[in-house]
């Protein structure tokens, strides 16, 4: 069974925290790289700056409340790119506003999921992604860029 590539794109250091928890108990081999604002988001996937080495990720996690530049522009950025528009994008924010899901919806998310705020429910929510997403669904195959 080959590394899955996971992106976080989270600002919050608790939930980066708990995710990469859940994700450590994980029987997938899984690789969590984490980015802290939307800026840095698309450096990562574009290889920029200190991400030169930076895999393509499997599947990409989104906060939507980040600095520079959201989480609504970054996906429409990711869907809109020819190489990662089949990279599974999973929203994971604290937003329940029906325009945000919409929204994210419309920029062709995957999944949209509303983060809960205390600790055993945001464990059972990563691992229920990690169960889905890496166990049951079969993931795209990404050329690997250069």
């Amino acid at each position: 069974m080959r590394m899955i590539e996971i992106l976080l794109v989270e600002d919050n250091p608790g939930d980066v925290r708990l995710t990469r928890e859940a994700l450590l108990e994980s029987h997938i081999p899984n690789n969590l790289n984490v980015v802290t604002d939307g800026e840095a988001a698309l450096e990562f996937m574009e290889r920029k700056g200190g991400y030169v080495d930076a895999p393509t990720p499997d599947m990409i996690l989104l906060d939507l409340n980040l600095p520079k530049l959201n989480g609504h522009e970054v996906l429409e950025r990711l869907k809109g790119h020819m190489l990662w528009r089949t990279i599974p994008v999973v929203v994971l924010t604290t937003s329940s506003s029906a325009s945000d899901v919409q929204e994210c919806y419309a920029h062709h998310v995957n999944c949209y999921i509303t983060k809960p705020m205390a600790f055993d429910p945001f464990m059972d929510v990563i691992r229920s992604i990690e169960n889905f997403w890496l166990t049951i669904v079969k993931l795209p195959p990404h050329e690997r860029q250069a």
